[in-house]
């Protein structure tokens, strides 16, 4: 028999058999002693609430030991059925939550991995990069969204974890190893993602105290330091490499370490346990900034965080880390014009519609097209028409009549997207002739509108050369080459010039059903910080170094 130290509604020592008693058994026994009756009474031993398992696992199998304390409240029945009606009803709003995140991970992986162009009101284009940057193919478009989709969801746990949503941070790493089961295995070996989620994982049973999970845990441990090992190669030649001498996976081996003492200390394998426990706060001490390397930092305009990052990344060497917070910025300036240059090549693309598969028009092969003397929106539609496939464009641009036909729907496309622009400016109040003026100086939707309210009101004045007329004209324009208000067609000179203006449609089914809100908040996540697995805030950890040191202590002095 086993003794479990018992405080709260009573208080002393009962005598247990931890590997044949449940946790029912014990608050049986806890309430005899109380003389309450037993539905009112909670347990909780290792910061955890002990609840009925409708397997009724024993008691050794929660992971409480000889000499465990016990605190045991009392509620009563009403308060106890209103606790659990709250349960019940934070439990469907958590569900409901995890189906939003993976409905809006999968609508996200399926548009961007297939090449579909961005919806309205998506102001960005996931790609898959490595850590240097450079775009990532992959052989399949299943394989493409198993991993843009593992990728969202492990970023989204990741902030689940730093909002102490742990119970469900760990259902959304669970469906992120799903997705990442759809990668090809040797994708998956040469990256540190999978290993990383699954020390997530057991981080997250940590902080749940779910000691039922000890097995399962010690198996992901295992997996996630072969993988990390063969991923970062043999004494971490690849990181260096990758990173440029900076030691960004201090802080992950940490935690790994960490994670397995505790697991060995459950296991009762207590040499094991002081041997991961040591070698996790050295590396834990490393990590620990001195307030005088901050300070010189900080002193020399760095913001706090960033300079804290640099310091631990680089072995608190104030030299490296001054010049690894200036490439991170370097970095960063680089991503925002690249992204300025993507969102630019993305309206492009919207203006020449989707192909009968619903993918974009491919800009690398238009661009080659138009290298080679053939004009831009016929080689688009051309594109466009053939599923981006060169050759067959190229038969369909070289052919007579077919180049006509296709010539004949461009400029038929063209006419009707300005009558289009122009009907929605001229519904709002404003001259048509304005509106056209308005169109060709800008040469956008947004931009004619901006123009024609500058001077307040629906009627600014608009000179017939596109350009805003001062305040003290007061002049219309009488010239031919624009629309009068009864006319609804343009001249072809001005239809050249504002065909290539976006135009905004009715959503379709397929955009009324998404959730929007959601899909840019996991769009959000997605920084593209290539060290972000790596920035860890290991406060949380040293307290658990210090707690299982303790531990171990006393487990040795029985």
């Amino acid at each position: 028999m086993s003794k479990l130290k018992v405080a709260g509604v009573f208080s002393g020592i009962l005598q247990v058999d931890l590997d044949n008693w449940t946790i029912p058994m014990l608050r049986e026994e806890v309430a005899k002693h109380a003389n309450c009756d037993s539905a009112s009474v909670n347990l909780i031993c290792g910061g955890k609430v002990l609840k009925d398992d409708e397997n009724n696992q024993k008691l050794s199998e929660y992971g409480i030991k000889n000499n465990a304390k016990v605190l045991t409240t009392k509620v009563s029945t009403s308060d106890k059925g209103e606790c659990l009606k709250k349960q019940f009803m934070a439990e469907e709003e958590r569900s409901r939550l995890l189906d939003r995140i993976k409905a809006a991970a999968e609508a996200l992986s399926k548009r961007h991995a297939e090449g579909s162009l961005p919806m309205s009101e998506e102001y960005y284009n996931i790609e898959l990069e490595d850590q240097s940057g450079q775009k990532v193919y992959m052989g399949s478009e299943s394989e493409r969204r198993g991993a843009m989709m593992g990728l969202m969801l492990h970023a989204n746990a990741k902030n689940l974890m730093r909002k102490k949503m742990y119970k469900e941070a760990l259902e959304v790493l669970v469906m992120g190893e799903e997705a990442f089961s759809l990668c090809d295995i040797k994708f998956l070996e040469m990256v540190d993602n999978v290993p990383i989620l699954n020390i997530d994982m057991v981080w997250c049973y940590f902080m749940l105290r779910d000691i039922k999970c000890l097995s399962m845990a010690g198996e992901r441990l295992a997996k996630a330091r072969q993988g990390i090992e063969r991923c970062h190669g043999k004494d971490l030649i690849r990181v260096r490499v990758l990173q440029g001498g900076c030691h960004p996976e201090l802080a992950v081996y940490m935690r790994l370490e960490l994670l397995e003492g505790i697991v060995a200390y459950h296991s009762g394998q207590y040499d094991n346990c002081r041997k991961a426990l040591t070698s996790a706060q050295a590396k834990y001490n490393q990590l620990q900034v001195p307030d005088d390397a901050l300070s010189l930092l900080v002193g020399m305009g760095y913001r706090e965080k960033e300079a804290q990052r640099a310091l631990r990344m680089n072995k608190l060497d104030v030299e490296r880390a001054v010049a690894f917070i200036i490439e991170e910025r370097e970095k960063r300036v680089q991503r925002r014009k690249e992204d300025i240059q993507r969102q630019r090549e993305i309206m492009e693309q919207k203006t020449y519609g989707m192909t009968p598969l619903k993918k974009a028009v491919n800009l690398q092969i238009l661009n080659h097209l138009v290298s080679i003397g053939f004009k831009k929106p016929l080689a688009a539609e051309a594109l466009r028409r053939n599923e981006n496939d060169i050759q067959m464009a190229l038969n369909d641009l070289t052919n007579l009549e077919t180049s006509s036909n296709i010539q004949a729907y461009v400029d038929s496309r063209k006419q009707k997207r300005v009558s289009a622009i122009a009907e929605k400016l001229a519904s709002m109040g404003f001259e048509r002739s304005r509106v056209v003026a308005a169109m060709l100086a800008t040469g956008s939707f947004k931009g004619a509108l901006n123009v024609l309210t500058a001077q307040g009101g629906p009627h600014p004045e608009v000179a017939d050369d596109g350009r805003v007329a001062s305040a003290a004209s007061g002049q219309n324009s009488n010239d031919s080459n624009t629309h009068t208000q009864d006319n609804n067609n343009v001249n072809s000179d001005s239809l050249s010039e504002v065909a290539d203006m976006e135009i905004e449609e009715e959503p379709s089914e397929q955009e009324q059903e998404r959730d929007i809100d959601m899909e840019n908040e996991i769009a959000r996540e997605l920084t593209g910080d290539a060290l972000s697995d790596y920035d860890i805030e290991v406060t949380t950890e040293g307290e658990a170094i210090t707690e299982y040191f303790s531990q171990l202590a006393s487990t040795e002095n029985i």
